[in-house]
């Protein structure tokens, strides 16, 4: 239990929450604090505990707590209604070679159906976003001390391009069916197929066509990293608002 109690304690530092009155605790980044304890041997206390009493590995647990928190929080951002379509940074607009499909229905006035598959595209998105939190923590509970270590010692993204590493091929594997099945379940394909009929009957347009599946999965992966890359900055910074719970539950009354 005390071993339970000092890793979250950790989590608390890596997440950037203090829960010591002194005011320069609070100071600076207490992601660089991990680090210090990785580096120190001397005992002297930080956030009221002591440098010797978390080991490598504790500090590693840490780490990967405060990343599962992180990623859950994404997937669960992303993977609700509007996740994708209300947010213009991840928004997935039509594939470019479907640009000129929708400039010509526009000049006939047929745009909603290109607008309509564009909204389907973010459904299929958001639908197979919730797939993703087990093979992050997957990744996260397979995270070796080095690796941990690399993390807090490497670039402001190191948790970021980790994880691109070492998830974009199971990630889109697993992803890619449940993509293709949201395609059809939200009426994408039926969208796509109404499209192209009605842009095929209009005189002299050139030949267009897109790999919905490859494309709405390719766009899902750019988003979910785009708001990874937000989280480890956050843990970087200043996310004490996401741990105060978290510590209440374990140090409180």
């Amino acid at each position: 239990m005390r071993a339970l109690a000092l890793t979250l304690a950790f989590f608390a530092l890596s997440l950037g929450a203090s829960f010591s009155p002194d005011p320069a605790l609070a100071q600076g980044s207490l992601f660089d604090k991990a680090k210090d304890l990785l580096k120190s041997g001397d005992g002297e206390t930080a956030g009221g505990l002591s440098s010797t009493s978390l080991s490598s590995a504790e500090i590693g647990d840490g780490l990967r707590e405060a990343l599962k928190v992180g990623t859950e929080r994404v997937v669960g951002l992303l993977g609700q209604t509007d996740g994708f379509n209300a947010d213009p940074d991840i928004h997935i607009p039509l594939p470019d070679s479907l640009q000129k499909v929708q400039k010509a229905l526009q000049t006939v006035g047929m745009s909603d159906l290109a607008d309509d598959l564009e909204l389907r595209l973010n459904r299929a998105a958001e639908e197979a976003t919730p797939q993703a939190k087990q093979i992050f923590w997957d990744a996260i509970s397979e995270m070796s001390v080095e690796d941990a270590e690399g993390i807090l010692n490497g670039p402001e993204d190191a948790a970021t391009r980790y994880f691109q590493d070492k998830m974009t091929p199971p990630l889109s594997d697993a992803m890619r069916p449940v993509v293709d099945n949201s395609l059809a379940e939200v009426g994408a394909i039926a969208a796509y197929d109404n499209m192209m009929g009605e842009y095929r009957a209009l005189p002299l347009v050139p030949d267009a066509k897109a790999d919905l599946t490859d494309y709405a999965l390719e766009q899902a992966l750019d988003g979910l990293f785009t708001y990874v890359a937000r989280e480890e900055a956050a843990i970087r910074s200043d996310p004490a608002k996401r741990t105060t719970e978290i510590l209440q539950k374990v140090f409180g009354e």
